[in-house]
């Protein structure tokens, strides 16, 4: 099983930008799909970004679409989220996820593998 560890979390002012880190391993994560979601408090677990395990496709929840960019570097073991335009309402702990290749989706239960996540706060 892939280990994942999350990285680049902090405080931000509204508008600045943040890019996180997924580390994996275990092992390579050239073999599985990987996506990002957040939960802020109070909130159900909430889809971010995925993107396939060759990196050919990607996937945006509507609300980060246009200012969140997820990549991957299969060579690095890392996966990648740059997040731009950050607002209030993106204040939440991130988590990285690992998941088939057999399963390209953006339900939680797509992934079987979660990082411990890192904490974003976006400040207005």
């Amino acid at each position: 099983q892939v280990q994942l560890v999350e990285s680049g979390g902090g405080l931000v002012q509204a508008g600045g930008s943040r890019r996180l880190s997924c580390a994996a391993s275990g092992r390579t994560i050239s073999s599985y799909n990987m996506g990002w979601f957040r939960q802020a408090p109070g909130k159900e677990r909430e889809f971010v970004a995925a993107i396939s395990w060759t990196g050919g496709s990607t996937y945006y929840a509507n609300s980060v679409k246009g200012r969140f960019t997820i990549s991957r570097d299969n060579a690095k073991n890392t996966m990648y989220l740059q997040m731009n335009d950050l607002k209030p309402e993106d204040t939440a702990i991130y988590c990285c996820a690992a998941g088939p290749t057999s399963r390209w989706g953006y339900r939680p239960s797509d992934f079987g593998s979660w990082g411990q996540g890192t904490q974003v706060t976006v400040s207005s």
